[in-house]
């Protein structure tokens, strides 16, 4: 039996997450919820989403970043060419699986039976965009938690969603 796949995201209300290669917010508090949640677990992203994340000085963590780009590889840092692949690395690893982005990466996770948790910031605005998350209301139907937040820009909701 695989590990089970956790989804992690902040995205808005019309789905975006993504603008010209930056998250279209700062919101401190879910940074720090990502954080806690990733910190010691495996978090598997795309050469975009782990390119970010290196920008804003992500603590170590391990991580399999999804590309061809071997040159990627370091110290807690794997690549492979495909999710599939991806998770099989994974698996060997000690940890929880954190699938944390980009949009093709979600696309594909969120498909997969072993995605079973979604761990969502729902940013309440509309924000304009070039990167989405899929429709995650019939794949993770289920509300485990719920609350809500807001700093001095917008106010947003921290959902923990499962099958």
């Amino acid at each position: 039996m695989p590990k089970p796949i956790n989804l992690i995201v902040a995205c808005a209300e019309n789905r975006v997450i993504g603008r010209n290669g930056s998250l279209p917010w700062r919101i401190a508090e879910d940074w720090d919820f990502f954080r806690r949640q990733t910190t010691g677990q495996i978090a598997i992203l795309g050469r975009l989403s782990f390119l970010a994340w290196q920008s804003i000085g992500a603590e170590p963590r391990h991580a399999i970043v999804v590309t061809r780009d071997t040159s990627l590889a370091g110290p807690g840092v794997q690549t492979a060419p495909s999710l599939a692949a991806a998770l099989a690395l994974a698996e060997a690893l000690p940890g929880e699986i954190y699938l944390c982005g980009g949009e093709r990466l979600y696309a594909e996770g969120i498909q997969l039976p072993a995605a079973q948790r979604l761990y969502l910031t729902l940013v309440h605005a509309r924000p304009e965009g070039d990167r989405h998350f899929p429709d995650w209301r019939i794949a993770f139907p289920r509300v485990v938690a719920q609350r809500e937040s807001h700093d001095d820009h917008r106010r947003y909701t921290f959902y923990v969603l499962e099958r």
